[in-house]
């Protein structure tokens, strides 16, 4: 039967055939979505910014913000609390998504912790008259806790604008504990590993 069907049918010259490509088919929305997944893990493999995009705990927009690592003095936060340190730099998030003020904050503080600064002003608004109140300051004070930088902040006083900034202490670089100590007369042992 097969030799029946064969018949009349005679063998492909090499290189000869219908060699016209098909139309490639446009891609479909789920394809599409997977190579937007796989980029932007690929991104985020590649991103050093721990700050976080997901869910958090929000605060309102006219409560105080507050926070400080264990070994902070008292009296170092409540000076920062009063805003009593010099401000060395300011950094002003009106007007900014959630994703630029990620990384205008990541940027910000490891800026001013290589530039030794120790006291700096993130202006980020209370959101009180947004559609989301207080989104962006909420996202701010979670930040702050998750980078290594930073051992303290707190909103600042009403004159130096309120609940709608934050003052941020810097951890001390390594040379600026030496100078402290020295200053007050607690020469470090060349033999311990700083701080």
């Amino acid at each position: 039967m097969f030799q029946e069907a064969m018949d009349g049918v005679a063998p492909l010259k090499e290189g000869v055939g219908n060699t016209t490509p098909r139309p490639r088919a446009s891609p479909t929305a789920g394809q599409l979505q997977r190579r937007r997944d796989a980029e932007t893990e690929r991104n985020e493999k590649d991103d050093r910014n721990p700050l976080t995009l997901g869910e958090i705990t929000r605060v309102e927009p006219f409560d105080v913000v507050a926070w400080k690592k264990d070994g902070v003095q008292p009296r170092v936060f409540q000076r920062l609390a009063q805003g009593k340190y010099p401000v060395e730099a300011t950094l002003d998030l009106h007007q900014r998504t959630l994703k630029e003020a990620r990384e205008d904050v990541f940027r910000f503080v490891e800026s001013s912790s290589l530039r030794a600064f120790r006291s700096v002003v993130i202006a980020h608004g209370r959101g009180d008259r947004s559609a989301d109140p207080a989104k962006l300051k909420s996202y701010v004070a979670h930040w702050l806790v998750q980078l290594t930088d930073v051992i303290g902040f707190h909103s600042a006083p009403r004159h130096l604008g309120g609940t709608g900034a934050t003052f941020v202490l810097i951890r001390k670089s390594p040379q600026q504990k030496e100078a402290n100590r020295e200053r007050h007369g607690l020469k470090s042992d060349p033999t311990q590993p700083p701080d």
